[in-house]
């Protein structure tokens, strides 16, 4: 059976979560929203106990958050709704850069359409935004600063404590795309000066599905988002619609755990990252981003003379993997994140990510991996 080594597309669930999503779908399935009895107060209980599971990972407290669908959805509404504040208050200035998902980049370029000013900041070979670049761009109109927390397609953790320190005179709403770092380097989100964090159920061990959205308070006031869609009152009537309790639980457990074993998941990771660099080495693939700034869950390489699509083919009954972000693998098109960091066309074309986590399954190691593998290609 193949090896699954694309966590950073989804993750296996943690058993805790299982249970927890399976409480609250047949036993205390009740409205969170219905106060004239006890299923719907135990819903409520469980949906705050959630919040407070969150929530602890970022230093923030149970108001600043709302519950989104994912990341996606969190990072639209962080962006999305500024919208009407940055025109109102002749702020219509954003930075970010040339490796966030999608999930940015694309709402961001409905901002541009709208005549919005955008800069979109450029990676070095090792990776990561420049926060002097950051620096360079600021002005008193900028609105926002939106730069992800770990990047989804080379696990390189980018500066966001530097970044932090440049913008913490100019008064700009700093966004974090914080779906593959959360939970996983948990002090880097505590920083006060990030207003905005996208988290993402599927990526921590919990269900799909359910995400949210960080809003911290500054001097008392949330960011003055609009809501994309309305229909009700939950979730201080920026993201209306019947909350579902399971995900939510689901979602809290996850945070609970991955607060709990920290350590233990390292520890586990730092093996198997060994075992994969090994595989790497006698490959003699190429590195993607800079090592010493790596999560610890994820490895991009590129093998010299060796195309992606046809490693990934020739190995699908070894591993699992992919060769950049599952929410564009349809179009087949090239990495915008490997294309931003090299002109290399070889390192783009064969550019390969590896991700894994405490769960990965070790029936068959990774030393036959690299044997089985080496008969195929040499």
């Amino acid at each position: 059976m193949s090896i699954y080594l694309d966590c950073n597309a989804t993750s296996p669930i943690e058993p805790e979560v299982v249970e927890k999503l399976t409480q609250y779908l047949t036993i205390d399935f009740g409205n969170e929203g219905s106060h004239t009895h006890e299923f719907g107060s135990t819903a409520k209980k469980a949906v705050q106990e959630a919040r407070d599971n969150i929530v602890s990972l970022v230093d923030a407290s149970r108001n600043e958050i709302i519950f989104t669908s994912g990341a996606t959805e969190s990072n639209n509404i962080a962006i999305l709704g500024l919208k009407e504040f940055g025109i109102k208050n002749n702020k219509k200035h954003i930075i970010t850069s040339t490796i966030e998902h999608k999930a940015v980049l694309e709402p961001i370029e409905e901002l541009k359409k709208l005549g919005f000013e955008v800069d979109v900041l450029p990676v070095d070979k090792s990776g990561r935004v420049n926060p002097k670049d950051i620096q360079k761009k600021l002005k008193e109109e900028t609105l926002l600063v939106s730069i992800m927390h770990v990047n989804n397609e080379t696990g390189i953790i980018q500066p966001i404590e530097e970044i932090c320190k440049v913008i913490e005179n100019n008064d700009c709403f700093f966004h974090v795309d914080g779906a593959q770092g959360f939970g996983k380097e948990i002090d880097t989100l505590k920083n006060k000066r990030i207003d905005l964090i996208s988290i993402s159920g599927h990526k921590i061990y919990g269900p799909k599905g359910i995400g949210a959205l960080i809003t911290r308070l500054r001097n008392y006031n949330k960011p003055p988002l609009q809501p994309l869609f309305f229909g009700g009152g939950q979730e201080s009537k920026l993201r209306p619609g019947t909350l579902p309790v399971h995900l939510i639980a689901g979602l809290g457990v996850a945070a609970k755990v991955a607060k709990r074993d920290l350590k233990k998941r390292q520890t586990k990771n730092k093996v198997i990252f060994d075992k994969i660099m090994d595989l790497i080495k006698n490959l003699k693939g190429e590195l993607n981003g800079d090592t010493k700034h790596l999560l610890g869950n994820c490895i991009n390489f590129s093998i010299p003379g060796v195309d992606a699509e046809a490693f990934m083919l020739m190995t699908k009954e070894l591993i699992s993997i992919s060769n950049g972000s599952a929410c564009t693998s349809s179009t087949y098109e090239p990495s915008h994140v490997i294309k931003s960091m090299t002109n290399n066309e070889d390192k783009i074309r064969g550019a390969l990510r590896f991700s894994w986590c405490h769960l990965t399954d070790n029936k068959i190691p990774v030393e036959e991996i690299e044997k089985k593998l080496q008969n195929i290609l040499y």
